[in-house]
């Protein structure tokens, strides 16, 4: 059973899982469960990072080291700005909440689920942290965009897009048909 505990946490921090988690719940990225069920459950951590943002993800560290890696491959950031170097315009766009784009299979949500003092939660989206979600994630966007990138003005770095123009078609007529 992949059981952890919750961690303790301040009055700050709890109040902004309670907000992402509720944010969560209007987007349908996750659900709230009963409590009678038998549950395999992580919890959740707060990751903040620069300017005050953070975003909350579960502790699938258990759940990841029975995980068998998929070795789909992320581009190497030198190779990514090795196509950047001869562009004369650069457009730089983020897929929002990006794992959560991707529906969870429903066997699997019983794995993807977190415990807090508001109650225990599934998830019914890709979560962040997870072991396979950037190699899923960026296999996902490179065949959706596979023209693009083979043609070479678009770089997808996981949920970073970059559209390139060297000349041609102006940009703007470029963003309209994505």
């Amino acid at each position: 059973m992949l059981r952890r505990p919750t961690y303790p946490e301040s009055l700050e921090t709890r109040k902004k899982i309670e907000e992402h988690i509720n944010e969560l719940l209007e987007m349908d990225v996750i659900r709230k469960i009963g409590h009678n069920k038998i549950v395999e459950i992580t919890t959740p951590i707060l990751i903040t990072w620069h300017y005050g943002k953070s975003r909350v993800c579960g502790d699938f560290r258990a759940l990841n080291s029975y995980t068998k890696a998929d070795r789909y491959p992320i581009p190497r950031i030198p190779h990514a700005l090795y196509k950047l170097e001869k562009a004369k315009y650069i457009t730089k766009m983020d897929c929002m909440k990006g794992f959560h784009q991707n529906a969870i299979k429903p066997n699997y949500m019983k794995l993807l689920r977190m415990i807090c003092y508001m109650g225990i939660y599934e998830y019914t989206r890709m979560p962040f942290g997870i072991k396979n979600a950037p190699a899923h994630f960026q296999k996902m966007m490179d065949t959706i965009f596979q023209e693009e990138i083979l043609e070479g003005w678009m770089v997808v770095y996981i949920y970073d897009i970059i559209i390139t123009q060297r000349h041609g078609k102006p940009m703007f007529s470029i963003l309209t048909e994505y």
